[in-house]
């Protein structure tokens, strides 16, 4: 059975993915209100039924926002590591609490479902707790990074597997630097413990790429400090200086607020 992708939204407004196989599948984040989610998975004919499991990087509110509803109202396990649940509860945005569909992950223990194994693995990021999550699904491999730091050796070793990629280019620093924010949030966002720079995920892919990864998507843009096409550029620029080609690679920078495609993977 074929792979499939689907990002519903991808920015500081909410985040949300699903990645399944033909009839069971996943989510990463809920970031999104209930209804939106719902809307763009049945627009596409995934049934709420269908998903076994959502799996959550951290406990901001743009990751979290309906996991009230998927997971205490429509019995939906809600995976996450022991703090970012108690990061959860103690969200006062967050109205339903996590209880019966509270399930318990540990970084760098895997966890299967159905043909999914799912590992979390440690990014650094100033939230209570933060991961990001590698998927394998028969020979292939998907790489969820969203809300990084900085690439330290443990994100660099989970990006390496991926043949499909969810890359954070959170903000072109040029225009971080030149514009409105206030300096002490242009500081939280570059200190290696805030968001990615376009740069620094370019010239990783580029110094890393080995020929396995067939998809990259740039998630988590910023509205304000980044465009598609310059994330996108800084990619393409950065694997031309080396002399890699990208005719194998699907590039694409996903929207902060409308549903993708629905890609198959291959």
């Amino acid at each position: 059975m074929a792979l499939k992708f689907l990002s519903l939204a991808s920015g500081s407004s909410g985040n949300c993915y699903f990645l399944g196989a033909n009839d069971y599948g996943i989510l990463l984040d809920a970031g999104i209100h209930f209804r939106t989610l719902k809307k763009g998975l049945k627009d596409h004919r995934i049934a709420l039924e269908q998903i076994l499991g959502v799996f959550i990087t951290h406990d901001h509110i743009d990751h979290i926002k309906s996991v009230g509803s998927l997971g205490e109202k429509q019995n939906i396990p809600i995976y996450a590591t022991q703090l970012v649940h108690a990061g959860i509860n103690s969200n006062r945005f967050i109205e339903k609490k996590l209880h019966t569909s509270c399930r318990i992950i540990e970084k760098e223990q895997a966890v299967a479902i159905r043909d999914f194994t799912i590992t979390a693995f440690a990014v650094p990021h100033d939230a209570s707790d933060c991961v990001g999550y590698s998927i394998q699904y028969q020979q292939q491999t998907c790489v969820l990074a969203t809300d990084v730091g900085h690439i330290d050796a443990t994100v660099a070793k989970y990006l390496r597997m991926a043949n499909h990629l969810i890359l954070e280019t959170n903000y072109d620093k040029e225009m971080l630097l030149s514009g409105h924010y206030p300096p002490f949030l242009k500081t939280r966002i570059m200190n290696g413990t805030g968001h990615l720079c376009n740069t620094e995920a370019a010239e990783f892919l580029a110094a890393n790429y080995d020929g396995r990864l067939k998809n990259i998507w740039l998630c988590h843009l910023s509205k304000d400090n980044n465009r598609p096409e310059l994330a996108c550029q800084s990619v393409e620029q950065a694997f031309i200086q080396r002399g890699i080609r990208m005719d194998d690679i699907r590039l694409a920078a996903l929207q902060r607020t409308t549903p993708s495609e629905l890609f198959v993977l291959d």
